[in-house]
């Protein structure tokens, strides 16, 4: 499979293992082609998990990550990208419908917009909740603390 993908794409993938988990590093550009090529052509029919890492000092600051898995080969796969703050990744919800709130949840915890989403908005947190509370330069306690007075008239207990 890496080698069918590696002469396809070439330079913009990257497959590694390890602890004896398979993964790849996607170029941006390419990321959703492999995805859906993964899903069709690879068997990789079910979507475990869909999430982000924020990294500060980087310049494509946040790393998305899929969780795959095989039914018909009974494997899981790993498959990253990185993107800039501020960029846009498409949905993959065409291509794995439990990615729906999987999206939601990275939009709403790290403020990644996926385009081609069927209903981006937040999913844990409340519609006026500023800021995105998993990025590591978040300060939580603070923005609890404004919220719960604002929207409850009472102080936070943080």
């Amino acid at each position: 499979m890496v080698t069918k993908l590696k002469r396809q794409y070439g330079s913009g993938l990257e497959a590694n293992t390890y602890l004896g988990q398979n993964y790849l590093v996607l170029d941006p550009s390419i990321t959703h082609e492999v995805l859906q090529i993964l899903r069709d052509e690879e068997q990789f029919d079910y979507c475990v998990d869909v999430t982000a890492v924020h990294y500060p000092s980087r310049e494509k600051q946040f790393e998305l990550v899929w969780i795959l898995y095989s039914f018909e080969r009974n494997e899981r796969i790993r498959v990253k990208t990185m993107i800039a703050d501020g960029a846009t990744f498409p949905s993959s919800v065409a291509i794995w419908p439990t990615a729906n709130w999987l999206e939601r949840e990275i939009f709403d915890m790290f403020g990644v917009s996926f385009d081609g989403h069927p209903d981006l908005k937040r999913i844990l947190l409340p519609d006026g909740w500023r800021g995105y509370p998993l990025r590591k330069d978040y300060g939580i306690i603070q923005q609890d603390q404004e919220w719960v007075q604002i929207n409850l008239g009472i102080e936070s207990g943080q």
